[in-house]
């Protein structure tokens, strides 16, 4: 990319080599703010990156193992360049990032907000940032990006200072300008972290709680410092303290994130349900030297969301009750009419299929979730296609191809886009017809598995039909927001053409989970 008019690539670098930090073991200052940016925006990646002539350089990180990568796959080196916060809610749709390796590879970035750090002579050096591995098309709260901004300015003039220590222009005159520039991006910053809407606090390495926000003591009702060290537990339900207490322990003894859902004593006494989280601030040598965490108020949402649920659930047990009335129909119908008992019989099979399809795709209680434990795809599929054979009996979806171990975190998106797509097929496609059949074909390609869904012998096709029905619009979004795939329709003269790309971790995401927690000493690439 070329240089902004005011400034030459030159000037850039001189400015940055100026602060003597490039390669600099890390700094509390630096990773305080990461951690805060990362629990600010809700992201499990944030990073102070200085982009150099070829690499950029995490001078603090939190959620990443590496600590540079080239500068030619850099968003930061794009991000420096803007006058505010830039925002990719979808690094894939942006064609400026669709075809960066850190996009089409590991580690699969989709969500990238960065604010330009920008030195005091106006050469942008580097970004801070936000990452997160799923889309997010909100983007930025404005208070995220009002927080992320701020944050960069500290990072600033932390720079700064260290600039001027370098130089030996350090004098009291000075001293004074750079202490009072810290003093107040250090008021900006609590200014902000006062005004948000979530608790914020800090810990030490060993979960001694030393830092509450404004809004803690303002929900709590307690006293300043009253709930430092081990106070904060027993703000809790009774019910839920000792739960709180293990995943902390937890979180400490092994450095994994905290999240937890518990119920907080408000002011009045009020117990509301809140969802805590924290991240694990390291050195160079991995050791956490500090815990950043939120707190925010989810008692509106999970009351908001238990109606709809059992909204949800009410209407798909009548649905259930449906199939199970219409079978007994057909069944009391063929005892009538003995010489309709073998169409009754095909039917009843089918209507049960549709039935079972039913059970994976409705929205369940906890108590209600179909557990199907681990099993393949293919047998999954071909128990979802059953309702559509042929005369003979025989399957007319055939399905070949790799097979891939199959969990039920899976199965209501992967239920939804099959049983949608079999069910148009059946209404409109290659199974309204005698002869129609389809073929879908799965493959593992790296870490990618691809399936194709081919329809084959339907009626001809004109084009694209001229709109998108509910339930393919709703199995669409749930293949791209759950299982973070991508899919690809073609409206062939044959039939439709169907591309679903998934992350092969996708389809069995326990045993992915098992893998990750797995010791891995590989070094592991951005």
């Amino acid at each position: 990319m070329d240089a902004d008019p005011h400034w030459t690539e030159a000037n850039r670098l001189a400015a940055l080599h100026a602060y003597g930090v490039m390669h600099t073991a890390p700094e509390a200052g630096f990773d305080d703010v990461v951690a805060l940016a990362a629990s600010i925006c809700e992201t499990p990646t944030a990073l102070i990156s200085l982009v150099d002539s070829d690499i950029q350089w995490f001078k603090a990180r939190v959620g990443l193992d590496a600590c540079e990568t080239g500068r030619d796959v850099s968003f930061c080196d794009h991000a420096m360049r803007e006058h505010d916060v830039m925002v990719v809610p979808d690094a894939t749709l942006d064609p400026r990032f669709a075809a960066n390796g850190l996009v089409t590879g590991a580690p699969h970035i989709r969500f990238y907000a960065g604010a330009p750090l920008v030195s005091a002579d106006g050469f942008p050096v580097g970004s801070l940032c936000v990452i997160d591995y799923k889309p997010r098309p909100e983007g930025l709260t404005p208070l995220q990006a009002r927080t992320l901004t701020v944050l960069a300015a500290q990072v600033v003039n932390q720079l700064e200072l260290r600039r001027a220590v370098a130089q030996g222009r350090l004098d009291d005159a000075n001293l004074t300008n750079a202490g009072a520039a810290l003093a107040d991006s250090e008021a900006k910053f609590r200014a902000i972290a006062d005004s948000m809407p979530q608790m914020v606090w800090s810990t030490l390495p060993d979960g001694f709680h030393d830092y509450y926000n404004a809004r803690w003591y303002e929900f709590t009702g307690v006293p300043a410092g009253s709930t430092d060290g081990e106070g904060w537990n027993g703000m809790f339900h009774p019910e839920d303290q000792a739960r709180a207490w293990e995943v902390w322990s937890h979180s400490l003894a092994t450095g994994d994130p905290y999240e937890i859902e518990y119920r907080l004593r408000r002011a009045d006494g009020v117990y509301r349900w809140t969802l805590g989280r924290a991240t694990p601030i390291r050195n160079e040598a991995g050791e956490i030297t500090r815990w950043f965490g939120t707190c925010t108020d989810i008692e509106d949402l999970k009351r908001s969301e238990e109606g709809k649920d059992l909204l949800s659930q009410e209407l798909s047990h009548r649905i259930k009750n449906i199939f199970a009335v219409i079978s007994s129909l057909i069944a009391l119908s063929a005892r009538e009419h003995p010489e309709a008992k073998a169409f009754a019989g095909s039917v009843r099979d089918r209507i049960n299929a549709l039935a079972r399809a039913h059970e994976f795709v409705r929205p369940h209680s906890e108590v209600s979730q179909p557990l199907i434990g681990d099993t393949t795809l293919h047998t999954f599929l071909s128990a979802l296609f059953k309702p559509y054979v042929d005369a003979g009996g025989q399957s007319r979806v055939l399905i070949e191809g790799e097979d891939a171990t199959f969990d039920d975190q899976a199965a209501t998106s992967v239920a939804l886009l099959f049983h949608e797509l079999a069910t148009n097929a059946a209404k409109y496609g290659a199974l309204s017809v005698p002869g129609g059949r389809v073929l879908l074909r799965t493959r593992n390609e790296g870490d990618r598995f691809i399936l194709t869904w081919t329809e084959q012998g339907g009626p001809a096709i004109a084009g694209k039909p001229a709109r998108q029905g509910f339930g393919t619009a709703l199995s669409t979004l749930s293949v791209q927001g759950q299982l973070g795939g991508k899919l690809e329709r073609r409206w062939e003269p044959g039939g439709l053409v169907l591309k679903a790309d998934l992350p092969a971790t996708a389809l069995s995401r326990r045993r992915a989970a098992l893998k990750r927690n797995e010791p891995d000493e590989r070094p592991r690439v951005p």
